[in-house]
């Protein structure tokens, strides 16, 4: 008996420091270094290589990222991501992603539902709240306060664009 609980005891403190081992690993990861390391999120990073905001993501910050997931993009409209990832439109392109962008580290604590917040692109994105969701400007946040060293990623569900480029 004293034996299987020692046993588990190890096994619960090896647990544990994996756990940790694998916290520290991310939160020394940049934006950029988090994106490409994530299976989910490789559209994302073609996209910010597209766009030339590589270095920028990966400075100093803190930023707050709503990282789109690959089949967030996939449910674009047919063409949609071809246009966009086209030199000739590398402008809407940055206004697309810098839209997913506010600057600081915001941490899902730090949300209420109504808030606003100024995106790097200009315009501002909407939180809301309901039924233990948090959406922003109608995508469902799926993973939330994913650290890095430079700021914060929230994993999301769809592709946000600025009101201006819905007109």
């Amino acid at each position: 008996m004293k034996t299987q609980k020692l046993r588990n005891l190890i096994l619960g403190t090896v647990v544990a420091l994996f756990a940790t081992i694998n916290v520290v690993k991310a939160q020394s990861n940049d934006i950029v270094d988090l994106a490409v390391g994530n299976d989910n999120l490789k559209t994302l990073v073609a996209a910010v290589k597209a766009a030339g905001l590589v270095e920028t993501l990966k400075s100093t910050g803190p930023f707050t990222v709503f990282a789109p997931t690959d089949a967030a993009f996939a449910a674009l409209p047919a063409g949609t991501l071809d246009m966009l990832l086209k030199p000739e439109n590398k402008d809407k392109l940055v206004a697309v992603l810098t839209y997913h962008v506010v600057s600081g580290k915001v941490m899902s604590t730090d949300l209420s539902n109504g808030q606003e917040a100024a995106t790097v692109q200009g315009e501002k994105v909407k939180v809301m709240m309901a039924n233990g969701k948090v959406m922003i400007s109608g995508a469902t946040v799926v993973a939330a306060d994913v650290k890095a060293s430079n700021g914060v990623v929230h994993v999301i569900d769809k592709v946000i664009l600025p009101p201006s480029m819905m007109k």
